[in-house]
């Protein structure tokens, strides 16, 4: 069975969601960042970690990844086009929504007082709200690649929750609907339940 180290409101959710996605058994120490539990998982005190056996795995898309490949699931086989434009599209999601917000919350809690710069919030807001509307041009469907959930929906769904949380705004009706059909889904709801 699975262990999922993190609290539910970082980047821990996705990992949680996946597993729901997936059917696959799990349990959740819900630990915050630098809490001793999330230490012994990795030096950094960053979570999510995924604990499968004897392995602990750490960074929340190399451990969908590899749950996507184990369970032939929410991804598309390694070597074929489908997959270069997931991973693409996972790589725009976490370089251009995620890395923003990130940004925004070191400068708002995680920084020490002394190194944060409060102004540069209104430059991200922009970059995000840019950077959002040119994802929403990707998406093929119900999905960013059309029919077929994969890991690139949970990444970028995520943030755009966070997004939410973080009061950036996200005025693109298409993504607005998009975020609503994926936190209408079943395993969604079981995951922010936790």
């Amino acid at each position: 069975m699975y262990e999922v180290i993190g609290n539910a409101q970082s980047r821990a959710f996705r990992v949680l969601w996946m597993l729901e996605e997936l059917g696959q058994p799990y349990t959740h120490t819900n630990v915050k960042p630098h809490s001793p539990e999330a230490l012994a998982c990795n030096p950094s005190g960053k979570v999510p970690s995924l604990r499968d056996g004897d392995a602990v795995l750490n960074d929340s898309t190399a451990i969908l990844t590899y749950l996507a490949d184990k369970h032939g699931a929410l991804t598309y086989p390694a070597g074929t086009p489908e997959r270069a434009r997931q991973d693409a599209l996972i790589h725009v999601a976490l370089d251009e929504l995620d890395a923003v917000l990130w940004t925004a919350a070191r400068h708002s809690f995680i920084l020490p007082p002394d190194k944060r710069v409060p102004e540069i919030k209104d430059s991200l807001k922009w970059e995000f709200s840019r950077n959002a509307t040119r994802l929403a041009d990707c998406i093929k469907g119900p999905f960013l690649m059309g029919e077929k959930m994969t890991i690139a929906d949970l990444i970028t769904a995520h943030c755009l929750n966070w997004a939410y949380a973080a009061k950036f705004p996200i005025e693109d009706a298409r993504l607005l609907t998009y975020a609503k059909s994926m936190r209408a889904r079943d395993a969604y709801k079981r995951a922010a339940s936790r």
